[in-house]
């Protein structure tokens, strides 16, 4: 069993797909061919932003957009302590300092409560400036935007959305990418849309953001190829995975999105009572980058990971370690405790989930469960 089915996927959208690729290849515009600029036109009227500037990872995206805003050395960025690396990451390549802020226990997405606590403690030290907020829309949920961009803006900072894992999703009618003062996404292949390599975009409202991420992302240029006004770096998106994206995007856009719902409400039905299911608060639509339970403890999860694997059921932990537990911030100072963070570093599971997955095969693997885990 594929723990998220791309070779399905592939299967099901081969001859659309063959066609696209085979296009590039015979035009041979490898490079900013027209599938780009269609692409980003299609994705911003979807996002309901007026620019969308694609580039070659979801990392650079967000890179990226903290140079566009001058983040740097002495500039406090807020990320949530629950989520990948890279999104802290970026801050610390950009000169700044990451503060990690714990998140809701629930949703596992940022909590506003904790927020507002670490701005308060960096403010008080008087060391670094708040800056940037970074939400993560963590598997597939947007975060709670309503208090995130009420305390980001009272206290004088940007909310930078990261929507690697959320497009799709939607927060009180307004889709993830068109949540924070910008947004990014991440293209990577098990992202709820999924290019067939690596690939970003950004998404921003703001004409000179636009035109500056536009020059960075092609060595600085400024009015054509060869005229560097500023010193950028080469983040492009290819032809051909614009091309796969337009694609998988027509599917997302026709059935993907309902379709990998309808396999998330199989699995909380099969699994109520039995273990923690994710929660999407009313007013969120979440397009489930992850099926992600809670199970009593790390003894449970090790022995629950071990009898589906011995069925054939891959399983995944998103994430083991907390980020101000990372070697590589082990000289940060922790400003507010994280407390359910770490304890959903030991509790949470990832389960198989795409919008190809059948009732049956999600009721089998809601059976296994059922039988070794009482929450």
């Amino acid at each position: 069993m594929e723990f998220r089915d791309l070779k399905k996927q592939y299967q099901v959208l081969k001859e659309r797909m063959d066609k696209a690729v085979f296009e590039v290849m015979t035009d041979c515009n490898f490079i900013s061919g027209r599938q780009v600029k269609e692409l980003e036109e299609k994705l911003a009227s979807y996002m309901g932003v007026k620019h969308c500037i694609t580039c070659g990872n979801g990392t650079d995206a967000l890179s990226m957009m903290l140079m566009a805003w001058g983040i740097g050395e002495g500039d406090a960025v807020f990320v949530p302590d629950f989520t990948f690396f890279a999104t802290g990451e970026v801050v610390s390549f950009e000169g700044a300092t990451p503060v990690f802020v714990d998140v809701d226990s629930d949703t596992f997405n940022m909590d506003p409560v904790s927020l507002e606590k670490a701005i308060l403690a960096v403010k008080a030290e008087g060391r670094l400036n708040p800056r940037v907020v970074i939400p993560v829309d963590l598997f597939g949920l947007p975060a709670d935007y309503d208090h995130i961009n009420e305390i980001g803006h009272k206290y004088g900072m940007k909310v930078l959305e990261d929507a690697a894992q959320g497009f799709g999703g939607m927060y009180k009618g307004r889709r993830a990418g068109s949540l924070g003062d910008a947004a990014t996404t991440s293209f990577f292949p098990a992202k709820p849309l999924g290019c067939y390599g690596d690939g970003g975009a950004i998404f921003t409202n703001d004409d000179q953001e636009a035109e500056y991420l536009r020059s960075i992302a092609v060595h600085g240029k400024g009015s054509f190829k060869y005229d560097n006004v500023r010193i950028g770096w080469n983040s492009r998106l290819d032809t051909i995975q614009a091309a796969i994206l337009l694609v998988k995007f027509d599917a997302f856009i026709e059935y993907e999105l309902e379709d990998v719902n309808k396999v998330a409400a199989w699995y909380t039905e099969a699994l109520k009572g039995k273990v923690k299911t994710p929660v999407v608060p009313e007013g969120c639509y979440s397009s489930w980058a992850q099926y992600t339970i809670q199970v009593k403890n790390e003894e449970e999860r090790t022995a629950l990971q071990q009898k589906l694997k011995e069925q054939g059921i891959p399983t995944m932990v998103y994430y083991p370690k907390p980020m101000h537990e990372q070697t590589a911030y082990k000289d940060l100072k922790p400003y507010v405790p994280c407390s359910n963070t770490v304890s959903l570093c030991k509790t949470v599971v990832s389960l198989p989930l795409d919008p190809y997955k059948g009732e049956q095969t999600v009721r089998n693997i809601s059976q296994f469960i059922n039988d070794c885990c009482c929450y």
